[in-house]
């Protein structure tokens, strides 16, 4: 067969061009990428939404919001069942299960479906962020062009990482927050051969952004009124009052998703959603898209403004309405987000995070400032620490959190305060939720990687394939001759007792013998069901390997047997693990 141009590029680059060069060259490669991705995404939401909002008129309520939204799940819902065929929701989820399964292969539709799906959803007032779907499209960027250049599972894993780095960068303009997200929530190692790549991604997706929109901040803020130590224990408040909202925005969000998957039919949960996310915008409106208005309002001080098209629009002027609508906003909203995914809408996390915190934060320092007259705390200041608290709370991430609202608002002055609120925000949900909302699917199946390395190495470990199937089995009606015979051609001292279904009955070991297996008078006297013993614990093949571990601890065996169901399948041992476990630390020591 003849050689096509890319295979001769291919050959070469291995005799031409190194691998630390080619991958800093798909490094900058992936960072143009999703700047592109990252404006076309961003292009058609604002597009959408001002095809939508110039037919609303202000102050009033209007009834296109009870249509708008529903026509927007229906469409992305119907384009990912009939076009797509696959699901591509929970994409940074998607993202840490291809890391901890260590091969970070993610399909090319994933490169554009979710950029389709979730322009759609939010443009036409999806309740819901777009920054997950672009980090999915990044790593999907990432993953395909280093399968496209036969990189290994170590360099693809990096290149997913670099795709998540540089969409964070090109749809924030934050590219220190770009690499710290790669870093903090999708759990990459930090080391000086994965940096470089993950800051030339960053560094160009941001640059590439600042050329095709501009450089201003994504939120104008002015710093008027900077942090003093005075206002530390103010701050400290507000990280509880964000973990707490943390907590309500995890659990509220796990308990709904749970809802809505109970529903059995597509259409089922399309209605249900489609409603409820309709009814919330038309009373609410600030639920609608994004949120990134109302977050703009609040840190202009035109707080009125984000009553426009609502019930409370006449009542604007007075505190306590103002307070109880701000408060029907941060309940409300996770309800609204739960909706748009749950009904068949594409979305993320990272928006409604930042809204709630946003809201908090003002509310925090309203309430505050109701029984503290003199030397009032700014609003504005404490909505932005409010939305580092929220997103370091729900994220588990509270770098992540304070450099990202650094770098949208040029709120820098704030850092101390940005750090207070994020830290005590995250020390506060970590109290009641070990892992992120991330990260939480994951963890209860026991496919998470952390920083953990012992632990990692457990986790890539499967107990399928660490079991050893050379041991000779026997049947409980065999008697003590045949079971002679049988040992003399085995190379254990170990064997399983199965019946006719192969169901594991029993074990029987040389011990249990020996004092009687030279006794020919007894051969036709002693069968195996007679000497055989439980064994001490049974593995599913299905268990982890920290249960496996546990179960090795507590039984203090060497040697467990293996069953699927109640079919016998083998038996891990402890050396078998331990040479596995040895490899696959060696393979993290030369990353």
């Amino acid at each position: 067969m003849k050689e096509n141009w890319f295979d001769r590029l291919l050959l070469w680059r291995e005799h031409n061009v190194s691998e630390r060069q080619l991958v800093l060259f798909l490094s900058f490669l992936v960072g143009i990428f999703c700047a592109c991705a990252a404006f076309v995404l961003k292009s058609i939401i604002e597009y959408l939404h001002h095809l939508v909002n110039s037919q609303f008129a202000d102050g009033n309520l209007n009834y296109l919001y009870l249509a708008t939204p529903i026509i927007g799940i229906f469409i992305a819902s119907s384009f990912v069942r009939y076009i797509v065929k696959d699901d591509i929701s929970h994409g940074v989820t998607k993202i840490l299960y291809a890391i901890s399964q260590r091969k970070a292969r993610i399909k090319r539709h994933n490169m554009w479906s979710s950029i389709v799906a979730s322009s759609v959803t939010i443009g036409f007032g999806g309740s819901v962020g777009a920054e997950a779907p672009i980090v999915l499209t990044g790593s999907a960027i990432g993953s395909n062009l280093g399968k496209l250049f036969r990189m290994d599972h170590k360099t693809l894993m990096l290149l997913v990482g670099c795709g998540a780095s540089g969409a964070v960068a090109g749809i924030f303009k934050a590219p220190i927050t770009g690499v710290i997200f790669t870093l903090e929530v999708l759990l990459m190692d930090l080391t000086m051969s994965s940096i470089v790549p993950l800051l030339i991604s960053a560094v160009t997706a941001s640059v590439f952004t600042h050329i095709f929109s501009g450089s201003e901040f994504m939120f104008g803020f002015s710093l008027t009124d900077p942090f003093t130590p005075s206002r530390a224990p103010y701050y400290i408040v507000l990280g509880v009052v964000c973990g707490f909202v943390s907590l309500y925005f995890t659990r509220g969000m796990v308990r709904l998703e749970s809802f809505f998957k109970s529903l059995d039919s597509p259409y089922k949960k399309m209605l249900v959603g489609g409603c409820m996310l309709s009814v919330l915008i038309f009373f609410i409106p600030p639920l609608y898209g994004e949120g990134y208005d109302t977050i703009g309002s609040l840190l202009n001080g035109d707080v009125e403004k984000i009553t426009q098209n609502s019930a409370f629009y006449p009542f604007r002027e007075n505190g306590v309405m103002l307070l109880l609508f701000l408060f029907l906003v941060i309940f409300f909203k996770i309800f609204a987000s739960a909706a748009t995914n749950g009904s068949g809408g594409t979305g993320g996390i990272f928006a409604p995070s930042l809204f709630m915190g946003c809201v908090a934060g003002y509310m925090t320092a309203f309430v505050i400032n109701i029984f503290k007259v003199n030397n009032s705390l700014p609003e504005k200041n404490f909505a932005l620490a409010g939305m580092a608290g929220v997103m370091a709370g729900v994220m588990h991430a509270p770098l992540t959190g304070t450099f990202l609202i650094a770098e949208l608002t040029g709120g820098y002055g704030l850092f101390v305060s940005l750090m207070i609120t994020a830290t005590v925000s995250y020390i506060t949900i970590l109290a009641f939720e070990p892992h992120s909302l991330y990260a939480m699917r994951l963890a209860q199946k026991g496919e998470l990687l952390t920083h953990n390395k012992d632990k990692n190495v457990l986790t890539l470990l499967k107990t399928e394939n660490v079991v050893e199937t050379d041991f000779l089995t026997m049947s409980p009606d065999m008697n003590l001759a045949e079971v002679v015979t049988l040992i003399a051609t085995s190379k254990r001292n170990i064997f399983p007792v199965v019946n006719e279904d192969k169901y594991l009955v029993g074990i029987l070991t040389l011990d249990e013998i020996r004092n009687i297996m030279f006794r020919h008078e007894l051969y036709d006297r002693f069968y195996v069901e007679d000497l055989m013993i439980a064994p001490p614990g049974l593995v599913s093949i299905e268990d982890s390997m920290e249960d496996v571990m546990k179960m090795f601890e507590d039984t203090k065996a060497w040697n467990l047997p293996v069953v699927d169901g109640k079919v016998y399948k083998g038996f891990v041992s402890k050396s078998k693990i331990f040479n596995s476990y040895r490899d696959i630390l060696k393979k993290f020591s030369d990353e």
